[in-house]
């Protein structure tokens, strides 16, 4: 499989949905703020936003991929298998993984819905600094956002299918329906009053995940993948999947994770508005993760856990040293561009109506926090594929784990001299702790060993992102008249931006020799 290309198709629709997500983001600050109205919102969507890392697209994909696809090596492999049985093979395990988790998810939508009340208390410590009403408002947003998790662990399971079948793109493209759903919610129904909007948006979330749903049905019965409803069956293969799916959960969902206690400790102790700081930095923060390490983590598990079931152990090695180079490619400069240009982005993307100069440099303070740990978050995802791939669930938990209680400690530590930024940083260092345990293991077990291209590579990508942020901070004062005028300004400064901090970027890893012409020619060659 040609690793470039097909993070080229994943990446290109990620692009299209963050894209969406930043204009979605923009619209919902100039309609509400960042507020008491805004924090409620961000609280609420937080909630769906972990079980879904926890259990659905993060968890249950690690868990239920790999098992997926040797079910499906070896139904072909059977002596006098007829064309097709693997994948019939595949199927019957994945009817009987849907018969386990639809009720479940029922039973938990229900659940939460019924206690929403205690679960808002321990989202926000009690919310001691607003009142019963503002408490209760946000008690409602959690019940119109919750069921969302149905819907988007069922578009989880389908998607699984379908990478394994290597339909990448089909996937990919589910987040552009969640974000166009609330893009069109605040066209429509924005007010004057900020908590209506916010309300509506909450509505809109959960209509998207059934959107998103809708959307992979029709994808699989186009691809010849049809699911029956069955009883539930807890058979041998179930309980395996159980196995490995519980552990995985924390391990996928380590930030999620961090970010629910940041986002807790934010709402209690400190002032309204904050938690918005904290989301949009996290956004912008989540572009490049979402290109990147989302990209290559989704091609990277089924890809990685087929050559290990076909024995292929060198070549796994070889895919897994490619995927660390791409990470460090497009990774590297992505951090020193956010943490050097995070005030005009900023600004150019929220900076109008309700959202004010004070609220963008709050959030660009928030964001070179979040993004001194944005390698960190990607590796992650280069790095568990080499342990889910081999069935190791327990690894990536036990570090993910040790992880969250760093985020825990620092969390306290610095949240009242820092304030804002307090969570943010915690959370960056949290994730290099995870990174590093992750890479010291693999290493240690000889399951991932740099190879001579990355090390030589490794050290002038970083050398040339470095030269590429010396040369923005001083453009950085020419942008900033700009990004704060009307739309066609401050997009056309936001893009100037970021096209003249790639082609330096690209200046200088050509100069300091990470990237070469024949390296061009090589991935043209490839992609014909």
């Amino acid at each position: 499989m040609n690793l470039t290309k097909a993070l080229g198709s994943v990446g290109g629709l990620t692009l299209a949905s963050r894209v969406l997500g930043l204009v979605r983001d923009s619209l919902f600050f100039r309609f509400v703020g960042a507020n008491f109205a805004s924090d409620a919102f961000q609280i609420a969507f937080r909630l769906p936003n972990l079980f879904r890392a926890l259990f659905a697209e993060g968890a249950f994909s690690a868990a239920f991929i790999p098992m997926f696809n040797r079910k499906v090596a070896e139904g072909d492999k059977a002596e006098g298998a007829a064309e097709g049985a693997g994948l019939k093979q595949g199927l019957a395990f994945a009817e009987d993984a849907l018969s386990m988790l639809l009720p479940v998810l029922l039973a938990m939508t229900a659940l939460v819905e019924l206690a929403a009340w205690p679960v808002t208390w321990v989202q926000t410590f009690g919310y001691g600094k607003g009142t019963a009403a503002q408490f209760d408002y946000i008690v409602l947003l959690n019940r119109l956002t919750f069921p969302y998790l149905l819907f988007i662990s069922l578009v989880s399971l389908l998607g699984g299918i379908l990478n394994s079948l290597q339909r990448f793109w089909v996937n990919a493209a589910a987040p552009i329906l969640l974000n166009l759903t609330l893009i069109v919610a605040l066209l429509l129904f924005h007010d004057h009053d900020p908590l209506p909007t916010a309300r509506n948006q909450a509505m809109a979330v959960s209509v998207a995940g059934a959107l998103q749903l809708v959307w992979l049905w029709w994808a699989c019965r186009r691809a010849g993948v049809r699911l029956r409803l069955k009883r539930p069956t807890i058979n041998d293969d179930v309980k395996r999947l159980l196995k490995l799916i519980l552990p995985a959960a924390a391990g996928a969902g380590a930030v999620q994770i961090n970010l629910v206690i940041s986002t807790a400790l934010a709402a209690r102790f400190l002032p309204a508005g904050s938690v918005s700081y904290i989301y949009a930095a996290d956004r912008l923060n989540q572009l490049p993760l979402g290109l990147i390490g989302i990209g290559l983590g989704t091609v990277l598990l089924p890809t990685v856990s087929r050559l290990l079931g076909a024995g292929k152990e060198a070549e796994a090695m070889e895919t897994q040293n490619r995927g660390m180079e791409l990470a460090l490619l497009l990774t590297l400069p992505a951090t020193v561009a956010l943490i050097v240009c995070g005030q005009p982005i900023a600004a150019a993307l929220f900076q109008h109506g309700k959202f004010t100069a004070t609220n963008s440099f709050y959030t660009a303070q928030a964001l070179a926090a979040f993004s001194i740990g944005l390698p960190s978050y990607i590796l992650v995802k280069v790095l568990t594929p080499g342990f889910y791939a081999r069935a190791d669930t327990r690894t990536p938990v036990r570090f993910a784990t040790w992880s969250m209680l760093v985020n825990l400690g620092l969390n306290l530590a610095f949240i009242l001299p820092l304030r804002h930024m307090g969570p943010p940083l915690a959370t960056a260092i949290a994730s290099t702790v995870n990174v590093a345990l992750l890479y010291h293991t693999l290493s240690r077990r000889g399951h991932f060993v740099a190879d001579a291209q990355l090390r030589r590579r490794a050290w002038r990508i970083a050398l040339a992102a470095l030269l590429m942020g010396g040369a923005m901070a001083m453009l950085n004062t020419r942008f900033q008249p700009y990004v704060t005028g009307s739309n066609l300004e401050r997009w056309g400064a936001l893009i100037l931006l970021v096209a003249t901090g790639m082609l330096v970027y690209a200046l200088a890893t050509f100069a300091t020799g990470a990237f070469r012409i024949g390296d061009i020619k090589r991935l043209v060659r490839r992609s014909n």
